[in-house]
């Protein structure tokens, strides 16, 4: 271990401009439902977790799928379209606004993040910025996809890979960091 004078001085950081979007006791209203209404629903009662994921404002499409681990940091941030499926151990890290399109499927242990920190800032700022994912998009397993990103319509992202930027409609993407390596032909 060195002596060396750290950057960062945690001492300054200061998240009072950051808006959650609803006041404290409703956030903690939503983390004691999702704690124990999520986990409790068996896999066949998925219209029960739709429902409470509307009563706390996210916007859920018909016909939406969603494991009970599943993981939504704040719901009225959130918006997944119709025929879609968020599966087992998802992380919906909403900080800022997540959108999922259509016909979509979000694989299991995956990590959507729309919150990061300026590591050039010695207060270490919070920066937000949100998510974007097209129709028809497939996100395999355990992918981490980053703060800002959009993902075209129709693109698949392999498993376990990381995704920094934006990916293109219709490309098949894989990699940490991801990249797109050939279409996606029907």
């Amino acid at each position: 271990m060195t002596n060396a004078k750290p950057f960062v001085d945690l001492r300054k950081y200061d998240q009072s401009w950051f808006d959650r979007g609803r006041a404290g006791w409703y956030i903690l209203l939503w983390w004691f439902v999702q704690a124990i209404a999520f986990p409790l629903t068996p896999h066949p009662f998925n219209s029960l977790r739709c429902a409470l994921l509307r009563l706390f404002g996210a916007r859920i499409g018909k016909g939406v799928l969603i494991r009970p681990t599943a993981r939504f940091t704040y719901p009225w941030k959130i918006a997944i379209g119709d025929y879609s499926w968020i599966g087992d151990d998802v992380v919906l890290y909403s900080l800022d606004h997540i959108s999922i399109g259509e016909h979509c499927v979000i694989s299991q242990k995956s990590y959507l993040c729309t919150g990061n920190h300026d590591i050039y800032d010695p207060a270490f700022g919070l920066k937000t910025a949100i998510i974007t994912i097209g129709n028809g998009v497939w996100i395999a397993a355990d992918c981490f996809i980053g703060p800002g990103v959009e993902i075209g319509a129709n693109a698949v992202i392999g498993a376990r890979s990381s995704v920094f930027s934006n990916m293109p409609s219709g490309q098949v993407c894989w990699g940490t960091p991801c990249h797109p390596h050939y279409p996606r032909e029907k």
